[in-house]
C-alpha cells in the first residue's frame, strides 16, 4: 500500500488508515485480531482511535491485538483524547485531563508511545495555549511522537496550527482530522485550506458518509445497520436528501461502469482529493474491510471523477460534525 508524508513531518502512513470507532464493546477479539492483521497484511499502517469510544474499551482492545510480537512495531497509532469520557465536563481538554488521559491511553494501550495524539475538541473553557503546552509536554516526554486536532472547524484548526509552531510551544501540529466525503464535502471550504497552508496532513474519516455511500439505503434502512441506531440514524437520514440520493446513484453508476463496488468508488475518490494523507476506514467485519482495501487498486478515471464532482458540489453547507 502506498505511503504518504503526514503533512510537513518525516513520518510517513498508509493513504488508507483502519478505524475502531465501529468496535465498541460488542467486537469479539478474535474478529479485532483478524482485521488488524488483515490491515496490516495488506500494506496498512495507520490505526486509529479514541479514549472516548466505548469508555476507553476499545484501546483496551486494540492493545490486546497489537501486544502480539512484531505487530506494533509496523504500526502507526493515533488516538484523541478531550472529549471528557467520565468527566463531568463533555470538553475537556484542560492540561490536567488531557494529560490524564494520555497515560490512561498509553496503560490501555499497553504502548510506551502514541504515535500521533489528536485534540478532539475545541474546547471554550480552556484557553488553547494550555491544551497545546499539555501536547508540548507529552511530545517532550517522548509519549507523544505527533501531535494534531480533530474534528475542528476551519478558523480552529489554522488558530491552533499558529499557536503551536510559536514560543513558547515551538511544537508544530502534524494533522487534521475531519470528516469528507462524497456527502460531507463541506471540509473543503476552510478546514483543508487550513491544514494545506499550515502543512498539516488531513486524515479524512467517515469516507462512506457513515455507510451510505456504500449504496445499501437506496432500498430501504437494513435492521443491522447505522442507519437503524438511535446513535447514527438522524446523521444518515440527513445525508439521505434528494441531493445525497443523487450521490450515491451516480457512485453506483460509476462503480457499475468500472466493475467495482460503489464503496471502492466513494475511497478512491476521498483517497486522491488534495491535501488527504490518509482515509480512515471504519469496517464492522473484516469482510467489509477486505472490500474496502480493495479500493486501493482502483483509480477512477477523469471523466467519472470530474462526475462525480460535479453532481456532489451541490449540497449546502451545514455542520455535520
Amino acid at each position: 500500500m502506498e505511503r504518504r508524508p503526514l503533512g510537513s513531518t518525516g513520518a510517513l502512513v498508509s493513504r488508507l488508515g483502519l478505524g475502531t470507532v465501529t468496535w465498541g464493546r460488542g467486537m469479539d477479539p478474535g474478529d479485532a485480531d483478524d482485521m488488524v492483521r488483515a490491515f496490516v497484511d495488506a500494506g496498512g499502517s495507520l490505526i486509529e482511535s479514541s479514549d472516548a469510544h466505548a469508555d476507553g474499551a476499545v484501546e483496551s482492545l486494540l492493545g490486546k491485538v497489537l501486544s502480539h510480537p512484531g505487530l506494533r512495531d509496523g504500526c502507526f497509532v493515533v488516538t484523541r483524547a478531550g472529549t471528557g469520557g467520565r468527566s463531568r465536563r463533555p470538553v475537556d481538554t484542560s492540561r490536567r485531563h488531557l494529560l490524564a488521559s494520555l497515560d490512561a491511553s498509553l496503560s490501555r494501550l499497553g504502548a510506551g508511545h502514541i504515535d500521533l495524539w489528536l485534540l478532539d475538541a475545541w474546547d471554550e473553557a480552556t484557553p488553547i495555549d494550555e491544551a497545546l503546552d499539555a501536547m508540548g509536554v507529552a511530545v517532550m516526554s517522548g509519549r507523544v511522537h505527533y501531535s494534531g486536532i480533530a474534528f475542528a472547524r476551519g478558523w480552529q484548526v489554522g488558530t491552533a496550527a499558529v499557536c503551536a509552531a510559536r514560543p513558547p510551544h515551538h511544537r508544530p501540529l502534524a494533522a487534521a482530522a475531519t470528516a469528507y466525503s462524497l456527502v460531507m464535502r463541506e471540509a473543503e471550504a476552510e478546514i483543508l485550506p487550513a491544514a494545506q497552508a499550515h502543512g498539516l496532513g488531513v486524515l479524512a474519516c467517515a469516507p462512506l458518509g457513515y455507510g451510505v455511500l456504500t449504496g445499501k439505503y437506496r432500498h430501504g434502512t437494513p435492521p443491522d445497520s447505522r442507519g437503524a441506531g438511535e446513535k447514527h440514524g438522524p446523521g444518515v437520514r440527513r445525508l439521505l436528501d434528494d441531493h445525497g440520493r443523487r450521490v450515491v446513484e451516480g457512485v453506483v453508476a460509476a462503480a457499475q461502469g468500472l466493475d467495482v463496488t460503489p464503496a471502492e468508488v466513494s475511497l478512491a475518490w476521498v483517497r486522491d482529493r488534495p491535501g488527504v494523507t490518509s482515509v480512515v476506514i471504519g469496517a464492522r467485519t473484516v469482510h467489509h474491510l477486505r472490500t474496502a482495501l480493495q479500493s486501493e487498486s482502483v483509480t477512477l478515471p477523469h471523466e467519472i471523477r470530474s462526475a462525480l464532482d460535479e453532481v456532489s458540489a451541490t449540497r449546502d453547507r451545514v455542520d455535520l460534525r
